[in-house]
C-alpha cells in the first residue's frame, strides 16, 4: 500500500510542476491543484504510522493512550482544512483568469498570444 500511495503522490507531484511551467493560465491553475492534492495525500500518509488501518480514531477504555494504538487526528484536520482552502483558492484564481482574459483577450501568462512571439522572431 505504501508504493501505491508513494507513486500516486509522484505523479501527482511530477504532472503538477509540469503543468506550472505552461504558458496558460488554466493549465497553472490545473497545476497547482494537482500539488495540493499531492501535498494533501502526503500529510495524510504521515498521519498513520505504517499506514495501519483498523486503528480507533477516538479514546476507547482500556487501551493504553499512545499513537501506537490510535489514529493521529492532527493530519485529518490539517488535510481537511487545507482541502476548504485549496477550494477557495481556485475560485478565486478562476475569478482572476476570466477578468484577465477579458482584459487582455488572451489566456498567456505573459499576455501575448502565441502567434505575437512567432511573429517577432
Amino acid at each position: 500500500m505504501e508504493i501505491v500511495l508513494a507513486i500516486a503522490i509522484g505523479v501527482l507531484t511530477g504532472s503538477g510542476v509540469w503543468l506550472l511551467l505552461r504558458p496558460r493560465t488554466f493549465q497553472i491553475i490545473m497545476g497547482l491543484l494537482l500539488l495540493s492534492y499531492a501535498v494533501n495525500l502526503f500529510i495524510f500518509s504521515m498521519g498513520r504510522v505504517g499506514l495501519v488501518v483498523d486503528r480507533e480514531p477516538i479514546l476507547q477504555p482500556g487501551v493504553p493512550t499512545d499513537l501506537m494504538h490510535y489514529a493521529d487526528p492532527m493530519p485529518q484536520a490539517l488535510v481537511l482544512t487545507a482541502i476548504v482552502i485549496g477550494f477557495a483558492m481556485t475560485a478565486l484564481f478562476l475569478v482572476v483568469l476570466l477578468a484577465s482574459r477579458g482584459m487582455s483577450g488572451t489566456d498567456h501568462v505573459d499576455g501575448s498570444n502565441s502567434n505575437d512571439v512567432q511573429e517577432m522572431h
